[in-house]
């Protein structure tokens, strides 16, 4: 599978207004980090967590939905030699099951199935430096399993790095909305305490003024909860335009098709691979016997 990264780059009117935002006092999250770009990312792809998750992800697998792990474990014919191992025997792996649930030995299962995947199975890069388009190969004897592997890990990652990368501003934007609801909230009730002050005093004696204080200072709390309303409702427009912005696309450019491209040793290549083990063996069973016999001569 192949993908590229794109992040909209702040700046013009909307660094302007964030600008404006940070001499307020607000915090809009504007300009994030650099975190999970390039090499980084090609890491997170093959971290443990990432990896580990991606194999809790369900597939259908012989009209069974199962978790990836399960169908790695099915596929190397692990329970053939977990049949005497009553702590093995017993270990399934349900899709999507959180880790806290998970006992020492599901993760020492996870973590061989990683090793053997990182080692063997799993390799993410760039084939060119110079365009910005990640890699993401699996090898395994089963195509489905390559290819279930590599569209859960692609997605998982996806997922996670798009909440990470806009995880500051969807905070700022939740906060201002809270702010914003609340707000309306007391604007309502000062309006509804205007009301109630001005029908008491309907008809009132003009001298008689201190009666009208209650709906003067309604009027006040109007005034300002108006005004801070009306702010308020410009920055959570501008935290969502911000969310927006900081929200990375992942566009995904290949997808494994089926078939796969399968990959073995050529006649000549095992050949030649063939006489060299051949050979590296006589070699040492000749050697061995040169000092076998020497120790027993002498």
């Amino acid at each position: 599978m192949t993908f590229a990264l794109e992040e909209e780059k702040s700046g013009g009117g909307l660094g302007s207004a964030l600008g404006l935002a940070g001499s307020l006092g607000l915090d809009l999250g504007g300009g994030g980090g650099s975190i999970f770009t390039g090499s980084n990312l090609t890491q997170l792809l093959k971290s443990r967590r990432m990896v580990e998750q991606t194999l809790l992800t369900s597939v259908n697998y012989k009209d069974k939905e199962i978790s990836l792990a399960e169908m790695y474990i099915d596929i190397n014919k692990f329970r053939d030699n977990w049949k005497e191992k009553p702590k093995l025997a017993n270990i399934h792996f349900l899709p999507n099951t959180k880790r806290k649930y998970f006992t020492r030995v599901h993760d020492s299962i996870l973590g061989s199935i990683y090793q053997g995947l990182s080692k063997r199975g799993l390799v993410v890069g760039q084939k060119d430096k110079k365009i910005a388009i990640i890699n993401i190969d699996v090898s395994s004897t089963d195509e489905l399993f390559a290819k279930y592997f590599c569209e859960a890990l692609a997605k998982e990652v996806s997922d996670f790095y798009v909440a990470t990368k806009s995880k500051k501003s969807r905070m700022n934007m939740l906060i201002l909305e809270r702010q914003t609801d609340s707000i309306r909230r007391e604007l309502n009730g000062a309006i509804t305490g205007v009301a109630i002050a001005t029908d008491k005093t309907f008809n009132l004696n003009p001298a008689l003024n201190v009666r009208r204080a209650p709906s003067s200072r309604r009027q006040v709390d109007v005034q300002a909860n108006t005004a801070i309303l009306t702010e308020l409702v410009k920055q959570t427009e501008l935290a969502k335009v911000t969310l927006r912005k900081e929200t990375p696309l992942i566009q995904v450019i290949d997808r494994p098709i089926l078939p796969l491209a399968k990959e073995h040793f050529g006649k000549a290549k095992g050949m030649i691979i063939g006489y060299f083990i051949f050979g590296f063996i006589c070699v040492l069973v000749i050697i061995v016997k040169k000092y076998i016999k020497e120790a027993l001569s002498s």
